[in-house]
């Protein structure tokens, strides 16, 4: 148990004091087992993971692979995602809660075991009179199994196998029984028998004690039952076997529970058997677009969401269909959280529903900062990009210490200047960056440190204006593409030096009030594009140096397909891949070639179509005006051995070819050369900053230079919306 900052309301969704929340035995004994596991463990238990650990290493290196191995390894987990709890603050954009509110939360992202959640608004539910705190705490589980007998599609008098008597297992027996089928269940624990029961069961067979297959004969009259909900969590395939023989022929099976699935060829074609996954609470989970954005699915398409569903089993429970006391075997203090855990690890537990129950009393919430920008006082602005600070920045504060973050940035900075207060969404981590790093306080609301000013010089008598900041502080962003710009502006207010990761902007309006409040401030910024930083990167430009001319330079990059779960998969958030990461190589060719771009053609590489509705890969050519030529093939489809990132650039006598920033090869008269290099630039990145920070250097990637690369950018997507080249 941690003590962590007080999360803020997600947009458009709510905080939350939780008052009660619940236990999911099975998949939380699960985590904490695995998280026990060492490493060969994890080898063996996930081998999905070994792969992408494998591409890591052959595109960064396995110093960088290993970096961040032990970072994924060392962050903590919140366990928890069943709640309920009171409406403590609600975001401006929220239309359905108000203070007071009772409510149930959801959400293995969000809806921790902790005294305040932050949660968006789809994975909130009232709470009706009738139905008690505790009671809404279990909505979340109550979802899960619900929506697995959606998917048995049960009718009335239809005879249903429950496979394995846990927390959900027994709420689907339940669920069962309330849609008019009869049910048996099945578990290997003696002491479930009476709790099948309370909840339903028409049969119960203990196996060991009772032969399922003569069971099963008996009470269906030989057919076989005409459904299979498996909610065991086994890597043992024993389960579907049993439950494959007693189905009857065209029977259906559906797997809920986190177990092994062979399914034998001869039993399953010649009974013809349907199988389904119940995939969690219902239609919307994993969906960012509906879980975080907010939007819902029309009724008359999708009837059962997962929304909806925590309404349907909030009102079973309000009518007294869900017999929850016979499932609760204990309600305990939240402080004594640990005490349970430990005891629910040792072998032959008999709990089954635990709550846990937080302390009522936490007094007044404090009143939350304004999230008005502070005031932007006007003059004329100071090039402070091109000269050293007035006196060394005092400290640095972060905004966003997600994994990359605490694996490219911060610890190539750690030791170069005092750190002062990280802010990120998710309390536990902001915790652990903290104590991780050397930060002086954690937090997760950004209004904690943005609209502080330095400390100003004052005037020389007689002279006008606000006087020179003479102790500045630093920021460093790198949060979710859609914070940059408004984190950004109000930063340059507080005449801040930032870095902000790429991109700086999702829009053109963006990129111009950037300018507008950059022309007022005495603050830097500097645009995290580390690849003009790699040791390969400033070799390559010293050699193009000497070739005169015009250089004509093709970057192939093959990132691999998207995942549509992947929140560079909601543009919203992104702006998509093309403005959220190809901004890297375009930005590349305005350092290679240190000219400005004029005109540039472009165009997808996919079809905007299906489950990506937007571009995922695009090739652009780019006209500079000293006559050089950029080519770009950014596209998500290829072979996983291949090179992710490839550069060729051609110059007067010349080729030189760049892989994945490991090796430079120059070919000239006839001869090869190659170089072996180790880094990206992020070391080298942050190193330039930390000295300008320390006022030892000039500024190493001015605001001009950066909002030129962007321009560059919106120009390429303009290209591919109006199908025609563009000047830049």
């Amino acid at each position: 148990m941690q003590e962590v900052p007080r999360p803020i309301p997600a947009p458009g969704g709510v905080l939350v004091r939780t008052t009660h929340s619940v236990i999911s035995v099975g998949t939380e004994k699960m985590k904490v087992e695995q998280a026990k596991m060492n490493l060969l463990q994890k080898v063996r238990a996930r081998p999905d993971q070994v792969r992408r650990v494998l591409d890591t290493a052959r595109n960064l290196g396995w110093r960088a692979a290993l970096e961040k191995v032990r970072n994924r390894l060392e962050t903590p987990t919140p366990l928890g995602y069943s709640a309920a709890g009171v409406v403590a603050e609600v975001d401006p954009a929220n239309s359905r809660f108000r203070l007071g509110d009772r409510v149930a939360c959801a959400g293995a992202e969000c809806a921790f075991h902790a005294e305040y959640l932050a949660l968006p608004d789809l994975l909130v539910a009232s709470v009706p009179d009738g139905v008690e705190n505790w009671q809404a705490a279990y909505t979340t589980l109550c979802a899960i199994a619900l929506h697995a007998v959606r998917q048995s599609e049960t009718g009335v008098g239809d005879r249903v196998l429950v496979m394995g008597q846990g927390l959900i297992g027994l709420l689907v027996t339940s669920f069962l029984k309330a849609a008019g089928a009869r049910v048996m269940a099945v578990d290997l624990m003696p002491s479930r028998r009476p709790l099948c029961q309370a909840m339903g069961a028409d049969k119960t067979v203990i196996l060991g004690e009772q032969d399922l297959s003569d069971e099963a004969r008996v009470w269906t009259e030989g057919f076989g039952v005409d459904a299979a909900l498996i909610c065991t969590a086994t890597q043992s395939n024993t389960p579907m076997e049993q439950a494959a023989e007693v189905v009857r022929d065209r029977g259906r099976f559906v797997i809920v529970g986190n177990t092994r699935a062979d399914l034998a060829w001869k039993t399953f074609y010649e009974k013809e058997l349907e199988v389904r996954y119940s995939r969690s609470y219902g239609p919307g989970r994993y969906d960012p677009g509906y879980e975080w954005a907010g939007n819902d699915y029309p009724i008359g398409y999708v009837r059962w969401t997962e929304q909806r569903n925590f309404q349907a089993c909030l009102e079973l429970m309000a009518r007294g269909q869900i017999n929850l006391a016979a499932l609760t075997t204990r309600r305990v203090r939240f402080a004594d959280a640990l005490t349970v855990y430990q005891e629910l690890m040792k072998e032959g537990t008999q709990d089954v529903g635990v709550v846990l129950e937080y302390e009522t009393s936490s007094g007044p919430l404090p009143v939350a900062a304004s999230s008005a920008q502070p005031r932007v006082t006007a003059g004329e602005r100071q090039t402070t990009d091109y000269r050293r600070p007035t006196h060394p920045v005092s400290r640095l504060d972060v905004i966003g210490a997600g994994n990359f973050a605490r694996t490219m940035l911060l610890p190539h900075l750690k030791g170069q200047i005092a750190f002062g207060v990280v802010v990120n969404q998710t309390a536990l981590s902001a915790k652990h960056v903290k104590d991780k790093f050397g930060f002086a306080k954690a937090a997760t609301d950004a209004n904690e440190i943005l609209g502080r000013e330095g400390v100003r010089e004052p005037q020389a008598s007689g002279q006008p204006g606000p006087g020179v900041i003479q102790q500045a502080e630093a920021l460093l962003i790198a949060t979710r593409h859609s914070l940059h710009a408004q984190l950004v502006k109000r930063a340059l207010a507080g005449h801040r030096h930032i870095f902000v990761e790429k991109p700086l902007c999702l829009s053109p309006e963006e990129l111009a009030a950037i300018d507008e409040a950059h022309a007022k401030s005495q603050g830097t910024v500097m645009v995290g594009f580390n690849r003009r930083f790699a040791p390969a990167s400033v070799e390559l430009k010293r050699i193009l140096e000497s070739a005169p001319g015009p250089k004509s330079a093709s970057f192939r990059v093959m990132p691999g397909k998207l995942d549509p779960q992947h929140w560079y998969a909601n543009p919203a958030e992104s702006g998509g891949r093309v403005l959220g990461e190809a901004c890297h190589f375009l930005d590349y060719f305005c350092f290679l070639f240190d000219s400005r771009p004029v005109r540039l053609l472009a165009q997808t590489t996919w079809a905007a179509t299906g489950r990506l509705p937007f571009p995922d890969g695009v090739t652009a050519q780019i006209e500079f005006a000293d006559g050089s030529c950029g080519q770009l093939v950014y596209s998500g489809e290829g072979d996983a051995g291949f090179p992710k990132e490839m550069l060729t650039v051609y110059g007067v006598g010349m080729v030189a070819e760049l892989t994945n920033f490991q090796r430079l090869t120059l070919h000239r008269g006839r001869r090869k050369k190659s170089f072996a290099c180790q880094s990206k630039g992020h070391r080298e990145e942050m190193a330039a900053w930390a000295a300008f920070l320390r006022g030892q250097e000039k500024h190493p990637f001015p605001y001009e230079k950066s909002r030129v690369s962007m321009s560059l950018t919106f120009a390429v997507l303009e290209s591919i919306q109006q199908a025609r080249a563009v000047e830049v």
